[in-house]
């Protein structure tokens, strides 16, 4: 008989597991690699050790939600990501089958949050950002609420200081992109603190601290502390006078090469001018109205007219130069002969 009732315990906690195809060590366990259709429809495919989940696996979900990570002991250990099944996602460290450690959680409407864990709550530091305005929360967090030390960012300012459930409170200071600081305090105001002294049967939450303002500075920026080399007005006497004479001498040079480069600009200018009119329009693109020249002042055609008429005005003379010069030599060639 108490063979029987062994055996029968055996069957009982094997179908307590569920169907089981995979590994199995000597003494019949579930031990190795294996996949597993659980009585509540879930399923497992893994890694196991003494019929426990135990090393990498993945764990899905009836409801459509599914684990894949690590396990030790059957629960939730070590590395892992949990798919929700609302499209909410998180990936990071587990203990204990509880968000742990860092991970990075994904939410539904598509706020994110990364940072530490504690008992699956926010816990230590993390940054959350908001989806729909970009604002993003960087700072202290304690049992999932924020709290602490932390900036508030907004697009085109932040908030920096401290916060208590989730709430701004005591000396902070706005931080805005045009280059200013505004100081000040959240404090309670004195209507809401009369309301909870009337109201001490009936406690209420707190009425949202409302910001003083105190003063508006600069931005105060952080600057690196780099020694400089003194400057030459900063030096000896010497050092300086040193420095006005060459100024001096700079001065000098400049004027001289001034005259000089302002009539080399004009020369340019000029060539400019008539290289101009070789171009067209297809081979600049760049601004191409400054390089028009009037016709009325520059005409090729023109001045090509009026260079051939002075060519063949030269010609001319010199043609009646050299015939008066051949009837000389001729009349002197025929004296000699008589």
């Amino acid at each position: 008989m108490s063979d029987l009732s062994e055996e029968e315990a055996e069957e009982e906690a094997e179908a307590y597991l569920g169907e089981y195809d995979g590994e199995r060590n000597s003494e019949g366990e579930r031990h190795g690699r294996g996949k597993a259709e659980l009585p509540n429809g879930d399923t497992y495919e893994g890694e196991y050790e003494h019929s426990l989940r135990n090393g990498q696996g993945t764990y899905r979900f009836k409801t459509g939600a599914y684990y894949v990570g690590e396990y030790l002991q059957n629960k939730k250990h070590g590395h892992g990501t949990f798919y929700y099944p609302d499209g909410s996602k998180y990936e990071g460290s587990w203990v204990d089958d509880q968000r742990h450690g860092y991970g990075e959680y994904t939410y539904a409407n598509g706020d994110s949050y990364a940072g530490e864990w504690f008992n699956d709550n926010r816990h230590g530091q993390g940054t959350y950002i908001y989806k729909d305005t970009g604002s993003m929360y960087v700072g202290g967090w304690v049992n999932g609420i924020q709290e602490g030390e932390a900036e508030l960012i907004h697009l085109n300012h932040r908030y920096r200081g401290k916060f208590l459930n989730g709430t701004p409170v005591g000396r902070g200071k706005y931080i805005f992109d045009i280059g200013c600081e505004q100081h000040g305090e959240y404090i309670q105001s004195e209507e809401d603190k009369g309301e909870e002294e009337e109201e001490e049967e009936e406690p209420s939450s707190l009425a949202a601290p409302k910001w003083k303002a105190t003063e508006i500075t600069k931005l105060i920026q952080w600057v690196p502390n780099v020694e400089e080399a003194p400057s030459p007005s900063k030096g000896p006497p010497a050092a300086a006078a040193e420095a006005a004479a060459a100024e001096a001498e700079a001065a000098e040079a400049a004027a001289a090469n001034g005259a000089v480069e302002e009539t080399a600009a004009d020369e340019k200018d000029k060539m400019q001018t008539n290289a101009g009119t070789d171009e067209s329009p297809e081979d600049r693109d760049d601004e191409p109205s400054l390089h028009k020249v009037s016709s009325e002042v520059f005409s090729p055609t023109k001045d090509a007219e009026e260079e051939d008429e002075e060519i063949r005005k030269e010609g001319n003379e010199e043609g009646e130069e050299y015939q008066g010069t051949a009837h000389l030599e001729d009349e002197e060639e025929s004296e000699e002969a008589e």
